[in-house]
């Protein structure tokens, strides 16, 4: 792995009642856009060079929100993870800080796991007691449309969300298809999509309240009937209270289009006035 001596930096503060990017810089293999918006947002997108990361490439970016300021970071299309090269893969590393009354919402498209691939990445936040903090990891199999699941070498994803000096989260996943059958029941089983999302915030937060209630309501809509055979649903959705204040969501679907309603049900949740104020993804299609 290629060593990457220094980190490409985020800065977003409060100005004139807007959150707005005041210091960026960004390193190879990274580069960062920050579109305009029409709302008091700020909205930063990550692509890089080449449409993808190739083995070797290590990137690294520090993410750090004022007070009261409202950030979403999404990504220009789909992390494509390119075959490796002599054992070595691609590593992405998020260090984020949100100060009292921010807003944090990362929401990747999804990363796709090219044949031979090897890939690991690795969020990790300290947010106030009083910030909202919202995070998607999504997960493709393969190139679809070429027919390829489950091919890759590896995939490993780490994050972790420390609450003032509490970790309030630590959620780790690692498979690699050599060592386990990705069409078991215990895996992936049918499914060649599968996507978490995690909510971090304090419960008094109006803002926090309105998203949980989005969250149970999108449960409700895609959760099968007791006893119903789970292999004839296109997408299942489940969420979970994990403890006071953080909410896990994971959903699995047989196809990208089958997983979209779920991603435009929480992005329509993210984008009332009250969170972002705009839909970051109605402007990529």
């Amino acid at each position: 792995m290629g060593k990457v001596a220094d980190w490409s930096e985020i800065e977003v503060a409060r100005v004139q009642g807007k959150s707005v990017l005041t210091s960026c810089k960004s390193l190879q293999p990274l580069k960062i856009l920050n579109p305009r918006t029409h709302s008091s947002c700020c909205h930063v997108v990550l692509s890089n060079y080449g449409g993808g990361m190739v083995a070797g490439d290590t990137i690294q970016l520090r993410i750090k929100g004022a007070a009261d300021t409202r950030l979403a970071i999404t990504t220009q299309a789909n992390s494509r993870i390119f075959k490796t090269l002599n054992g070595s893969g691609a590593t992405q590393t998020l260090e984020g800080e949100l100060e009292k009354g921010g807003v944090a919402v990362v929401f990747s498209d999804p990363v796709v796991m090219q044949e031979e691939s090897q890939y690991r990445q690795y969020q990790r936040w300290q947010i106030a007691p009083e910030a909202l903090l919202f995070v998607a990891d999504w997960l493709s199999s393969g190139r679809a449309d070429l027919g390829e699941q489950f091919k890759f070498r590896s995939y490993s994803s780490e994050l972790q969300v420390k609450q003032g000096e509490k970790m309030v989260l630590l959620d780790r996943f690692q498979f690699s298809p050599g060592d386990h059958i990705a069409g078991s029941p215990a895996n992936f089983s049918h499914y060649q999509t599968v996507l978490s999302a995690y909510m971090v915030g304090d419960p008094a937060d109006q803002r926090f309240q309105l998203l949980a209630e989005a969250l149970n309501k999108l449960k409700e809509q895609e959760q099968p009937e007791l006893g119903s055979d789970l292999s004839a649903n296109e997408c299942v959705v489940a969420i979970t209270k994990a403890r006071e204040g953080v909410y896990v969501l994971r959903a699995g679907a047989k196809s990208r289009s089958a997983m979209q309603p779920v991603v435009d049900a929480m992005m329509n949740a993210l984008s009332t006035a009250d969170i972002l104020d705009f839909n970051p993804f109605k402007r990529k299609f």
